[in-house]
């Protein structure tokens, strides 16, 4: 029988994880590698460059980019907490979905493997501090237990999900954070920007991270029965399990809304 995982062990790899989501989030908001706010330029109005139209067209085109629902346009602004955690699950959640459901090329000797868990808790991890920031929740302590609790099912003591313990060592999680994020230093230096291949690259990262506890994995929100036992299938599970993915994170931002409701009238522990 494998040895149980302690809190303390589920802090240790958390930490550094919700960390390297910070500059992930970051680039698919404000990098713009997902092409949302180009594409939502192209359907304005072709490709045409905003200073080279007449005013009173460039108004016209701006007027629509500003209405566009993307981070950072006006119609961003205006949308609700709930809203924008809807756009993060369908919008970016696709993305995270696909890159989970990949393995599910092999059927079922895939999942004999913990690498489409791995990569499934990161895709939700990441999203679930995406939904935590549009709430107002920044405390990395605060999203730590928001992960414990809605992935794995643990409700951690918050002075241990702080750091705020003997056993913490804060130059191993600097380090481990690092880390996750090399990909991204890389290709923010090398191409100036954020590319898809660097956000897919560090995905990859954080999911090998959790592989520390992979009976844990086990427990995150998943798709239904049938998504899994059509993702037993070659070829045709990964379809199974893009759509398995995506129904987990429905579940996800369920849960997610009832620990941030509960925290609001309980600060310090959720049930």
């Amino acid at each position: 029988m494998a040895e149980a995982i302690s809190d303390a062990q589920v802090v240790g790899v958390l930490r550094p994880f919700v960390r390297a989501t910070g500059p992930l989030l970051d680039a698919l908001r404000e990098s713009d590698p997902l092409g949302l706010r180009a594409r939502a330029a192209h359907q304005a109005d072709g490709n045409e460059d905003l200073d080279k139209v007449d005013p009173g067209k460039r108004e016209k085109l701006r007027g629509a980019l500003s209405s566009v629902k993307v981070p950072g346009t006006g119609a961003w602004a205006g949308m609700s907490p709930d809203q924008r955690t809807n756009w993060w699950i369908n919008r970016v959640g696709r993305f995270t979905s696909l890159l989970t459901a990949i393995p599910g090329l092999g059927g079922a000797l895939a999942d004999r493997l913990p690498v489409q868990d791995a990569l499934g808790a990161a895709s939700q991890g990441l999203l679930l501090c995406a939904i935590a920031g549009e709430h107002g929740v920044t405390d990395l302590g605060d999203r730590v237990r928001l992960l414990a609790w809605v992935l794995f099912d643990r409700e951690l003591d918050p002075a241990l999900a702080a750091g705020r313990t003997d056993e913490h060592d804060a130059a191993a999680e600097d380090a481990k954070a690092e880390e996750l994020t090399e990909e991204l230093s890389v290709s923010s230096r090398k191409h100036g920007k954020i590319t898809i291949r660097a956000c897919g690259r560090t995905l990859w990262r954080l999911g090998r991270s959790l592989l520390a506890f992979p009976g844990e994995l086990e427990k995150r929100p998943r798709g239904r029965f049938y998504h899994r036992l059509l993702g037993m299938l070659p070829v045709v599970g990964m379809v199974a399990d893009y759509f398995g993915e995506r129904s987990g994170l429905k579940r996800v931002a369920r849960r997610a809304r009832t620990w941030l409701a509960q925290r609001q009238h309980f600060p310090g522990k959720v049930r």
